[in-house]
């Protein structure tokens, strides 16, 4: 700029003023988004004193507890149950499966998880299963349709899991409160614990070939862990040993639970 004339180099930059140019350009380029050295530091000290912000996780089972507890009739169960919606099961799930039979019976039954069938009417142990409990405790003289010694039954969880996998321990875990709760509302006087997972929901351990037969107590009551009717309609050898349970049921009944 030095060889340009005074009156020239200032029409020049009048020129540049009328187009916008209002600033003055250094010889190198700025990297206007770099910080400078202190300010940065400044920054990341700030950063690391006031940490991340964390999102709240909620406490699945907690809920679960609270909701259960607030609940006074089998009906307000039901209801906070539809209404939980930490249990990743219910988004895949038609219905939830709550109950069938006569709420107040003598003996209620827990089974495991719904099927395929349960899942589509909304009741628990239908089907060919179903069929199988209906006969079994129609040889004792009682069941879901016998007016006068009628049977109440539930599951351990309400939502079927996906292609009737096995439940994973965390959905056993949010649900054990409604169940118990679930339990305590419908005041039976015996439980019968059909399967592995009913077994490892209420007693803390499966392996129902080894616990089945054995009268055992849960929540105050007397149970008695029983092979479930899915696994008898497998394995048929087993509908012996589960006829010598039937028969200790009718037993307790007669003595009065």
């Amino acid at each position: 700029m030095e060889s340009v004339e005074w009156h020239s180099a200032r029409a020049a930059l009048e020129w540049q003023i009328e187009l916008g140019a209002d600033e003055s350009i250094a010889d190198a380029p700025v990297d206007r988004y770099a910080l400078p050295q202190k300010t940065a530091k400044k920054a990341e000290a700030a950063a690391k004193k006031s940490g991340p912000v964390d999102l709240v996780k909620r406490d699945a089972v907690a809920e679960a507890k609270v909701a259960a507890r607030g609940a006074g009739t089998l009906e307000e169960l039901h209801a906070a149950m539809a209404a939980f919606d930490l249990c990743e099961l219910k988004l895949g799930a038609r219905n939830l499966v709550f109950c069938d039979g006569v709420a107040g019976s003598r003996v209620m039954v827990i089974g495991e998880s719904p099927g395929r069938e349960e899942d589509r009417v909304g009741r628990p142990f239908v089907g060919q299963a179903g069929q199988m409990l209906d006969r079994m405790f129609a040889a004792i003289g009682i069941g879901r349709s016998v007016a006068e010694a009628p049977i109440y039954i539930t599951n351990t969880l309400p939502w079927r899991p996906p292609q009737n996998r096995d439940p994973k321990p965390e959905e056993i875990a949010m649900m054990k409160p409604f169940l118990e709760r679930h339990i305590e509302l419908a005041a039976p006087e015996v439980l019968v614990i059909m399967g592995n997972w009913a077994c490892q929901a209420l007693m803390g351990q499966r392996g129902i070939t080894r616990l089945r037969g054995t009268w055992v107590e849960v929540l105050g009551r007397p149970a008695l862990p029983m092979c479930h009717p899915a696994y008898l309609l497998r394995m048929p050898a087993a509908k012996r040993e589960t006829w010598a349970d039937l028969l200790s049921v009718k037993a307790r009944l007669e003595r009065g639970a």
